[in-house]
């Protein structure tokens, strides 16, 4: 497996020409399609701080739930092969993006808050621990240069 290579497409379509383009800063909507192969558009825009529609994703949005996604699906495979049972599964994921001087900006750190819950008889220290080991695998928290935590909450079924 080692080597292997995976690609990925989209496709971004602004969709917010409201008549006259990009002719002033107030003369567009942000809106965008984010489309791929074979997949639902997903709605997009700018953050509403800067001109956004709060109704739709920004990429802000999306890389939060990338990162969330990504731990999860690793969580839930790691535990599935090492004899954990998860019955439920929530992450309520926070970022935190700081502007700089230039108008630019970048993300200081995301955290993730995954609540889980294990069926009766689970190993808990070890659910536990799995956390560490989705974190360390999972490829979209590898990617970024800026700290994600994880502080996970598990609960075994009554």
């Amino acid at each position: 497996m080692a080597g292997r290579e995976h690609h990925y497409s989209t496709t971004v379509t602004w969709t917010g020409n409201q008549g006259t383009g990009t002719s002033g800063y107030k003369a567009y909507s942000r809106d965008h399609d984010i489309t791929g192969p074979g997949k639902p558009t997903i709605p997009g825009t700018s953050d509403p701080a800067f001109r956004g529609d709060p109704s739709r994703y920004n990429p802000e949005d999306m890389l939060v739930a990338s990162l969330s996604a990504c731990h999860m699906l690793w969580y839930l495979h790691l535990c599935g092969t090492g004899g954990i049972v998860v019955t439920a599964y929530t992450d309520s994921a926070a970022g935190t993006m700081a502007e700089d001087s230039s108008g630019g900006g970048r993300f200081t750190e995301v955290i993730l808050r995954p609540q889980v819950t294990l069926a009766p008889g689970s190993d808990l220290a070890k659910a536990e621990a799995l956390h560490h080991d989705a974190h360390e695998k999972c490829f979209i928290a590898n990617s970024v240069n800026f700290p994600v935590r994880v502080e996970a909450r598990i609960a075994v079924e009554a």
